[in-house]
């Protein structure tokens, strides 16, 4: 049996999966090894099984053995393997070292790198995978690399005719299940003479 995989925040008592054998005379069902950490209990005539407690992802992938054996005759049974394995669920948002950052940039200059912003994201996996992105790039004017967070301007800048001061909101989003989350840090961009 294979399953499903469960969430890591399932709560005790979630339906797991339901053993069964063809046989001419009741069984009962018993799990006989494997399950070392007691996370799984088994309804002994229906063969149901359900979660104990709650589950840590860092044991799982579990398989463990279940025994069906003839009601009349203990002598007589049979094994399966059941094998669980656990999603891990997106529970951190991505977050910058600081939510507000200075950086200057000299007018006159050709499309160039201004800042790298790096996020830290504390789960594994996918879940803590992230790619940046810009809210609002004052039109074209600024852009990111999108895998490694440089922020870069597209343009150049004329101290004396635009503004000196740009403030572009950049964001890190994790890829997520079932939800991607995202952390935000504002740059603020002097311009100078």
């Amino acid at each position: 049996y294979h399953p499903a995989p469960l969430s890591e925040k399932a709560l005790p008592d979630t339906f797991v999966v339901q053993t069964s054998v063809s046989y001419s005379v009741p069984v009962s069902y018993t799990i006989v090894s494997g399950d070392d950490k007691g996370y799984f209990m088994i309804h002994s005539s229906s063969g149901i099984i359900r979660t104990t407690k709650n589950l840590k992802l860092e044991d799982f992938p579990v398989t463990f053995n279940v025994r069906a054996t003839d009601s009349t005759d203990a002598d007589i049974f049979n094994e399966v393997p059941v094998k669980v394995e656990v999603i891990d669920e997106n529970d951190f948002p991505p977050v910058f070292p600081s939510s507000l950052l200075e950086a200057t940039l000299a007018e006159n200059l050709t499309a160039t790198q201004i800042v790298q912003l790096k996020a830290q994201d504390n789960d594994t996996g996918r879940n803590g995978f992230l790619t940046y992105g810009i809210l609002n790039g004052h039109g074209l004017k600024f852009r990111i690399n999108e895998t490694t967070g440089i922020l870069y301007s597209n343009t150049t800048f004329d101290y004396e005719e635009e503004p000196t001061e740009y403030q572009v909101v950049v964001y890190a989003e994790d890829d997520g299940i079932p939800e991607k989350k995202r952390g935000y840090c504002t740059v603020v961009i002097k311009i100078t003479d």
